[in-house]
């Protein structure tokens, strides 16, 4: 009982004293790498509300939530018709036929509306004719998209679950790495100046540690993953 009183004492002290250490003496403990939550600008951290950086693709395991495009970005690709030309012009398009494979995911991004259903299912446009029902042969990259737009916060920004994928022969299984993978390829793409349709965009990106926790506990597949987020602030140009 003595010990435990001292230690408490001790951690209380420090916590005065030196918050930012005591927060890291807390961390240590728990065994977590995470940064406390905190207003952000352009985006709400999920986790101030209940939230988190992975999706719900079973109750048990997700996806992770790697990529988020800023409210600071074009106002236009924040509406659902602007993100759609958007994305089309850093080489996505949507499903084949317009026809879904695979399980909805749903996520929690902390905006009041709890677990709720992918906003957009998007993959990889391979050439002009039918170019994403080659990928859901072939494989390739591809995301699902949330709006933070819930009944207590309402930022608009897109949170993105990206990953490279297999061939339908192997039921489109992320690929080792995939999660990294896919995310710094669409990165790649947005950092570059894009185009659809008479519109042109380029993005700057900011890579974040410690809002997702690094490896692979709790992600689908058991495919470890780096913990980086990229925040774009996508400028039409």
């Amino acid at each position: 009982m003595i010990k435990s009183g001292v230690i408490l004492l001790v951690l209380a002290t420090s916590a005065l004293a030196l918050p930012t250490r005591f927060m890291d003496t807390l961390q240590y403990i728990f065994g977590t790498t995470l940064d406390l939550p905190k207003a952000e600008i352009g985006w709400t951290d999920p986790r101030l509300n209940g939230g988190r950086f992975l999706d719900f693709t079973t109750p048990r395991y997700g996806e992770p939530l790697n990529v988020i495009i800023s409210n600071q970005s074009d106002p236009f690709i924040l509406t659902d018709a602007g993100f759609r030309l958007y994305y089309k012009s850093i080489g996505f398009s949507e499903e084949c036929l317009g026809l879904h494979y695979g399980h909805i995911h749903k996520a929690d991004l902390g905006d009041g509306d709890e677990k709720k259903s992918e906003h957009i299912l998007a993959r990889q446009y391979y050439f002009p004719m039918w170019g994403t029902c080659w990928e859901s042969i072939a494989g390739g990259n591809h995301f699902r998209a949330w709006k933070q737009n819930g009944s207590e916060i309402d930022t608009g920004a897109w949170f993105l679950a990206v990953s490279k994928e297999m061939d339908s022969t192997k039921n489109h299984m992320i690929i080792p790495n995939g999660y990294n993978i896919g995310r710094d390829l669409l990165v790649e793409a947005a950092a570059s100046v894009s185009h659809w349709n008479g519109r042109w965009w380029q993005a700057d990106v900011e890579w974040r540690r410690g809002l997702l926790e690094p490896g692979y506990k709790g992600i689908n597949h058991a495919i470890a993953q780096d913990g980086r987020i990229a925040i774009l602030t996508v400028n039409r140009l």
